[in-house]
């Protein structure tokens, strides 16, 4: 096996330690989050009747544990938090799940790609901060970078209230705001005494959408750090200043010179040595974006396929199976679109399809449908095997049709017409009614992971890929 290099024992975050920070220990994590509870044979919630497995599916369904990959989710999202891609969090993510892999005893390797910079800020106040979400911001380019920052906390309204001397002003902007109205209103704060700015988004649709936090874009340089809040975040430093005194501290940093990585694990068939039989792969994308722990976006996707990679290390299949990360899809697809570049020909026609899982855990009550995604809108062996495991295990209530849509990892390989399609828990009415906590501080394991949906998801996935990997 090729062991990636660089698997320092600090980005191994103790599962201990990450529950602790959301208020549990890892003995008491079952009063975080209720373990599924059902047999094998049972009725699944939701479901019409009981299951009617094959002796394959039995192998699976029997052996994944939804416990183990919110473990993985907690290390993600909770240990090392916000995973942007190119950055260090990204690739202390990159080298856990690595590590976890080869454990499992896969050959391993960590694909390496060029990224964008990236420009974010660190928020700590006192009193503290609401510690239930993220304080990871956004900060602009054009602003002061790598330097840090205190001051009292005014909210400033188009940056032409309060005292701001001295002071961290709190700048609303209006919805659909130009980069000139932006600037206008930053540089009048700055112009009035303000050391930083944070720029306060207008509110996106609730309760379906949140505004995310962001690196604000300004026609000019400025002085001071500029920092892009999300909406949720906007909400709390709003009501703490209102309440106050409250004393900010912001903390700019600038990456340059990024690269992102693909985590990719594989193990050969009984066809004969990897690289020589036909392949099934499992998938999802680790990174996140600015603010957003991940935890369901997509750590659920992450934890998804490491758990199916620990089933699945000693089961018999004819053809090879792997198990990738993909780093970078939040900025457009990057890191599997890479991967994709990079197959010849051969070894594209030696991939049978890809299952691609983003976003299968979450809590979000009215997220009871599970959309089976493809970017052309066709069937293909992937999402028909799914759909059959479906009606194996009774849950064939809760799945979409076919439904065409792209903008996630499953495109990469469509593009390129290999068989894949995406699986995730949406609102009932579209794949585009997403959680609340999407891409927000909120998306932390408390607020927006289901253990329920989460052993759903990997039955589903696990007893299609396992059939389809048995049969080369």
């Amino acid at each position: 096996m090729i062991r990636p290099t660089a698997l320092a024992a600090a980005h191994q975050v103790s599962r201990r330690a990450a529950l602790a920070a959301i208020g549990g220990t890892a003995a008491t994590a079952g009063t975080l989050l209720a373990a599924p509870s059902w047999a094998v044979d049972a009725a699944r919630p939701g479901s019409t009747r009981s299951p009617r497995l094959t002796a394959r599916d039995r192998v699976v369904v029997g052996r994944v544990q939804a416990e183990l990959a919110v473990d993985h989710i907690l290390e993600l999202s909770e240990g090392i938090g916000p995973r942007i891609g190119g950055t260090p969090s990204e690739r202390a993510a990159a080298e856990y799940m690595a590590a976890v892999l080869d454990g499992y005893g896969y050959d391993v390797e960590l694909e390496t790609f060029p990224v964008a910079d990236k420009f974010l800020a660190e928020v700590d106040g006192d009193p503290v901060l609401d510690q239930s979400i993220c304080w990871q911001m956004g900060a602009a380019p054009l602003g002061a970078l790598d330097v840090s920052v205190t001051g009292p906390a005014v909210l400033a309204g188009d940056g032409s209230q309060g005292e701001l001397t001295g002071a961290i002003a709190l700048v609303e902007t209006p919805a659909g705001v130009s980069t000139s109205v932006r600037t206008q209103r930053v540089q009048l704060a700055v112009s009035r005494g303000a050391v930083a700015v944070i720029v306060l988004p207008a509110d996106a649709a609730d309760p379906i959408r949140r505004t995310s936090a962001s690196s604000p874009g300004l026609s000019t340089p400025v002085a001071v750090p500029v920092l892009g809040s999300a909406q949720v975040q906007k909400a709390r430093l709003q009501a703490a200043a209102a309440a106050g005194p409250l004393s900010l501290t912001v903390a700019t940093t600038a990456y340059r010179g990024l690269t992102s990585q693909n985590v990719l694990a594989s193990r050969a068939g009984r066809g004969g040595p990897v690289g020589q039989n036909e392949a099934v792969m499992v998938c999802g994308h680790y990174d996140s974006v600015i603010g957003a722990p991940g935890a369901n976006d997509d750590g659920s996707g992450t934890a998804l396929t490491l758990e199916l990679a620990r089933v699945m290390r000693s089961l018999p299949t004819q053809r090879d199976i792997r198990f990738s990360l993909w780093g970078s899809e939040e900025q457009g697809l990057i890191g599997s679109r890479y991967h994709v570049a990079q197959l010849d020909p051969a070894e594209r026609s030696r991939l049978v399809g890809v299952y691609n899982n983003d976003m299968v855990a979450t809590s979000w009550d009215p997220a009871t449908r599970y959309w089976v995604l493809s970017w052309d809108g066709s069937a293909n062996v992937i999402n028909t095997s799914v759909i059959a495991a479906a009606e194996r295990l009774g849950y064939s209530p809760h799945l979409s049709p076919i439904t065409t849509r792209g903008a996630s990892d499953h495109q990469s390989f469509q593009e390129q017409g290999i068989a894949s399609s995406n699986f995730s828990w949406r609102g009932e009415g579209s794949p585009a009614l997403l959680e609340p906590p999407y891409h927000s501080p909120e998306d932390t394991v408390a607020l927006n992971i289901s253990m329920e949906r989460m052993q759903v998801s990997l039955e589903l996935i696990g007893a299609a890929m396992y059939q389809v990997a048995r049969e080369g």
